[in-house]
C-alpha cells in the first residue's frame, strides 16, 4: 500500500463499468432479482481468489479490506435482498468519480471521502506511506486525484491559497487521498467482475458447451517424435506429410475459432490474462486484470496469431512440395528453396518460443519474470525478461519442470538445445505424470507448438537444409514482417467492446460472428482488404520472389557460359542442370490498395452466407458394425458434451471401411482410401499420445473427415 494509485486507471475502470451497465443493465437487474441469497453469494465468490469474500463488515479474514469496502460482504450484499448491490452498481456506473467522492445527495449516504475519514477515526486506518508535503486535488473531474508536492520555505504561504479548497475537502493530504482512491479501485474492480459473473449465471441463451481444449496428451504426442527420430531418419515425404498435417491442424483450429464461440471465448481469455502488462515491473507495479481496453486487442491478437501460424505452415508445405517437384540436377533452384525453408522454420521457432514464454511468464514461471517499465519490443508490447539474479539452474533439484521450461524460454536456447530440454521434460513427465498436471492449459498448448517446430527443424537434416542465414532467403521474413508490423499498428485502434465486454458475452447467440465481422471490416477499411487475404498474398508474393531470384541466377549462369565460350578466364562455373527445368506458373502479385476486391479465402473470419443452390446429390451411406457406428457417432456428435474415442477404435473403424493405415514420421499416420471410395485423397492425422481422441482433437478429426470425404452425422448406420 506504499504506491500511488493512478487516477487514469480509476477513470478507465469507471468507464468500463458504465459501458457494461449501459449495455447489460436491464439483464443484470433481472438476473440479480431472480437469484436467491445462495446464488448471489456464488456470484460474489466466483471472481475472487479462492472464493474468499467478507462474511460481514467487521470480518478481518482479508486484513484491512473490511476498512476500505465494509459494505462488500455476504451478509449485506448477498443475503439482504437484491437492492443493496443494484443501488451500488447504479451509482458507480452512472455518476462520476467526483460525485462518488462526495455524499449521495439522493439517499444521504456518505461518499467515499467520508467513509475513509470515518475508518481513519474509528478503526485506525492509515496509509503506510506518509507522502510528506504531498497533497491530492479532488476539485473537478479533469484533475481528479492528481497529487502535488509542495516542499520548501514557501510551503505555508502556498497552502494558504488552498484554504477554501481544504475546508471543502477538495485539497487533502495525499496519504488520505490515496486511501479514498484505493476504496474506489477495490469497489470498481469488484463490480466489474461481478457483472460478468451475474451474466454468466443468469443467461439462458449463452452457449454452455465446455471448452474443447487441447488434451494434456497433445504435448507428449509431439514429444513422441523425438525417440522415433533417433532411430529412423525422416525422409522428404515424411517432412511434407508433417508440414501438411500441421497446416491442416492450424487451419482447422482457425476454423474452430470462427465457428465455435466457446473456442473463441476461451482463446481470447487466454490472451487477455497472459498480457505482459500484468507482470510486475521493477517496482512491483501491475495493471488491473479487468481493464476492458485490453480485451479488443486480445481478440485481435487471438485471430491474428492463428492466421500467422497457419500461413507459415502453409508456406512451408508449398516450399517443400516445390522442392520435391524440382529436378535434382537443378541445384540453383533447390538451394534457393532450401535456404527459404530453413529461415522460415527458424522464424516459426522464434514465434512459438515467444508465445510459450508469454504463457510461462504469466503462469507457472510468473515469479521469475519482470516487466521493464517504459520499454517495449518491436511489436509495441511491454518488454519482459527474467529477473536480474534469476538463474534457472537454481531449480535443477527443487523444481526441475520449471527449470526446463525456463530454459525453453531463453532466447539463447536454439532449436537444437531446445530438443535436449524437451527430452528432459518428456522424461520427467514419464516418470512423474502428475508434474504435467501442474501446468496451465495454455502453457501445455504453447509447448505443443514449440515441440512441433523444434522436432521439424531436427528433421530438416534429411534434405540437407542449410543453417539460418541473415542475408539469403529473406523473402517470407521481409514480406510477412512488414505485414505483421502493419497489423500490430492497427491493434491499438480496434474497438470491439460492444461485442467482447465481458469476454464471455461472445457465448451469446450471434455475438461471436458479429465481433469477427466487425474485425474483418475494420482491417479491410484500414488496409484495403481482409486479413486472411493479406496473408495469402504474402505466400503468393514470396513464391513469385523465389522464381524471380531463380531467373536472375539462371541469367547470370547463362552470361558466365557465354563468357566462357568467348574465352574469358577466371569465371566461376556452375554445373549445368542434368534435367530440364519444369515450367512454373508465377502468381500475379496483387497491390494492397483500397480498390482490392474483398475475396474469400480459407482464412475467412465471417463469411457471407452463400445464396441457396440446388440440392447436391445425397452422399452414400455406410452400413457398419455397431462399434464403428459408435466411433463416428462420437466424432460427429454436435451435443454440448462430447465424448472421447480410442485411437485403436478409430483405426479399426477406418479399416472396416477399407482404409489402409501407414505409419509415417513420428506420430503421423496416413490413411489410404480403398479403390471403391469415390474420394481418392488420403488423410494424414496425428495419433494422440495415450491413444485417446478427446476434447480439442475430436473437433479437428471430425472437421478433417467432413472436409476430405464429406462425412457427417448421417453417413454411418448400424447394420
Amino acid at each position: 500500500m506504499d504506491q500511488a494509485t493512478s487516477p487514469d486507471m480509476l477513470k478507465e475502470l469507471q468507464s468500463d463499468l458504465a459501458r457494461k451497465y449501459a449495455k447489460h443493465g436491464p439483464a443484470i437487474e433481472e438476473f440479480w432479482r431472480s437469484f436467491d441469497g445462495v446464488k448471489r453469494a456464488t456470484c460474489m465468490k466466483a471472481g475472487t481468489p479462492d472464493g474468499v469474500v467478507l462474511e460481514h463488515s467487521m470480518d478481518r479474514a482479508l486484513g484491512n479490506v473490511c476498512k476500505f469496502i465494509p459494505e462488500w460482504n455476504l451478509r449485506d450484499t448477498a443475503y439482504s435482498g437484491p437492492e443493496p448491490l443494484l443501488a451500488m452498481l447504479k451509482r458507480r456506473a452512472t455518476t462520476s468519480l467526483l460525485d462518488q467522492y462526495h455524499d449521495d445527495p439522493t439517499t444521504g449516504r456518505p461518499g467515499d471521502a467520508n467513509v475513509i475519514l470515518d475508518m481513519m477515526e474509528r478503526r485506525n486506518l492509515c496509509h503506510a506511506n506518509p507522502f510528506k508535503d504531498s497533497y491530492s486535488l479532488f476539485m473537478d473531474n479533469e484533475q481528479y486525484g492528481v497529487s502535488y508536492t509542495i516542499p520548501g520555505p514557501n510551503r505555508d504561504e502556498i497552502l494558504k491559497g488552498f484554504t477554501t479548497a481544504m475546508q471543502a475537502g477538495a485539497f487533502i493530504p495525499q496519504s488520505t487521498g490515496e486511501l479514498i482512491m484505493l476504496r474506489q479501485l477495490y469497489l470498481l474492480q469488484s463490480l466489474n467482475i461481478i457483472v460478468e459473473d451475474i451474466l454468466e449465471q443468469g443467461s439462458l441463451t449463452r452457449t454452455k458447451k465446455k471448452n474443447v481444449k487441447k488434451p494434456d496428451q497433445a504435448v507428449t504426442a509431439a514429444l513422441s517424435k523425438l525417440s522415433i527420430q533417433a532411430q529412423t531418419k525422416a525422409t522428404l515425404p515424411d517432412l511434407i506429410a508433417s508440414a501438411s498435417d500441421q497446416k491442416d491442424t492450424l487451419e482447422e483450429y482457425l476454423s474452430l475459432l470462427t465457428t465455435e464461440p466457446v473456442v473463441l471465448a476461451h482463446a481470447v481469455n487466454a490472451y487477455f490474462f497472459s498480457r505482459p502488462e500484468l507482470i510486475p515491473d521493477e517496482k512491483g507495479r501491475t495493471l488491473p486484470a479487468h481493464t476492458d481496453k485490453y480485451i479488443s486487442a486480445a481478440f485481435f491478437e487471438t485471430i491474428h496469431d492463428a492466421i500467422q501460424a497457419a500461413t507459415i505452415w502453409n508456406y512451408l508445405n508449398r516450399l517443400l512440395e516445390l522442392f520435391q517437384q524440382t529436378p535434382a540436377g537443378d541445384k540453383v533452384f533447390r538451394s534457393t528453396i532450401l535456404q527459404e525453408v530453413s529461415n522460415v522454420c527458424h522464424m516459426e521457432y522464434a514465434r512459438a518460443q515467444a508465445l510459450f514464454k508469454r504463457h510461462v511468464q504469466t503462469g507457472t514461471g510468473s515469479k521469475w519474470f519482470q516487466r521493464t517499465s517504459n520499454a517495449f519490443d518491436k511489436a509495441g508490447n511491454p518488454r519482459v525478461g527474467m529477473k536480474g539474479k534469476a538463474k534457472p539452474e537454481d531449480l535443477t533439484r527443487s523444481n526441475p519442470q520449471l527449470h526446463y521450461m525456463l530454459r525453453l524460454c531463453q532466447s539463447e536456447t536454439t532449436p537444437a538445445k531446445a530438443i535436449e530440454w524437451i527430452r528432459k521434460l518428456a522424461e520427467l513427465h514419464e516418470a512423474h505424470p502428475s508434474q504435467r498436471e501442474q501446468l496451465f492449459e495454455r502453457e501445455v498448448d504453447a509447448l505443443s507448438d514449440l515441440v512441433v517446430i523444434a522436432t521439424f527443424i531436427q528433421g530438416l537434416s534429411a534434405i540437407a537444409a542449410p543453417p539460418l542465414s541473415r542475408k539469403l532467403g529473406q523473402s517470407f521474413i521481409s514480406h510477412s514482417g512488414r505485414l505483421k508490423a502493419e497489423m500490430n499498428a492497427l491493434k491499438k485502434d480496434v474497438d470491439l467492446r460492444d461485442f467482447v465486454v465481458p469476454i464471455d458475452n461472445l457465448l451469446e447467440p450471434g455475438v461471436a460472428q458479429g465481433a469477427l465481422k466487425a474485425l474483418e471490416l475494420f482491417v479491410a477499411d484500414k488496409s484495403g482488404t481482409k486479413m486472411g487475404l493479406l496473408y495469402y498474398d504474402v505466400i503468393d508474393e514470396c513464391i513469385a520472389d523465389i522464381h524471380a531470384r531463380y531467373q536472375e541466377a539462371k541469367a547470370k549462369l547463362e552470361q558466365q557460359k557465354q563468357k566462357q565460350k568467348e574465352g574469358t578466364a577466371n569465371i566461376p562455373h556452375f554445373p549445368p542442370t542434368s534435367e530440364p527445368t519444369p515450367k512454373f506458373e508465377q502468381p500475379v502479385t496483387q497491390q494492397k490498395d483500397k480498390t482490392r476486391p474483398l475475396e474469400s479465402t480459407t482464412y475467412e473470419l465471417a463469411p457471407e452466407q452463400p445464396a441457396p443452390e440446388s440440392p447436391a446429390p445425397p452422399l452414400p451411406t455406410f452400413k457398419v458394425s455397431s462399434a464403428t457406428a459408435d466411433v463416428f457417432s462420437a466424432l460427429f456428435d454436435r451435443s454440448q458434451s462430447r465424448g472421447s474415442v480410442a485411437w485403436s477404435a478409430f483405426e479399426s473403424a477406418m479399416a472396416e471401411l477399407g482404409f489402409s493405415v501407414v505409419p509415417k514420421f513420428g506420430s503421423v499416420y496416413t490413411f489410404l482410401p480403398p479403390g471403391a471410395l469415390a474420394v481418392k485423397r488420403s488423410l494424414t492425422l496425428h495419433r494422440p499420445h495415450g491413444s485417446q481422441i478427446e476434447g480439442f482433437r475430436v473437433l479437428i478429426f471430425a472437421k478433417r473427415l467432413r472436409r476430405v470425404y464429406g462425412w457427417g452425422e448421417g453417413t454411418f448406420t448400424e447394420k
